[in-house]
């Protein structure tokens, strides 16, 4: 079961990390630029905790990349956290 506080502050914190990329987007590579601490920048709520890089690597599958805006990629990597029941 999906915990909707840990999705909302994992969403939060998503678009606040990637919103200051160059969109469009084409890789998981554009960005690293907009990263507080690029890839090692740390995401976390509720039990869940993962680093930029780790999420890139655990979402590489489920990323439909290029993107135009923040909220499609925020989208995509919520759903994909979901579908491999990470949240």
């Amino acid at each position: 079961m999906v915990d909707e506080e840990t999705e909302a502050e994992l969403r939060e914190q998503f678009t606040d990390a990637f919103e200051g990329a160059d969109y469009p987007v084409s890789n998981p590579m554009d960005l690293v630029p907009a990263l507080p601490n690029g890839p090692g920048t740390r995401f976390e709520a509720g039990d869940v905790s993962f680093t930029a890089m780790e999420l890139s690597t655990k979402m590489s599958d489920t990323q439909d990349f290029p993107y135009d805006d923040v909220d499609s990629l925020v989208d995509d990597l919520v759903e994909g956290l979901k579908q491999k029941d990470m949240i």
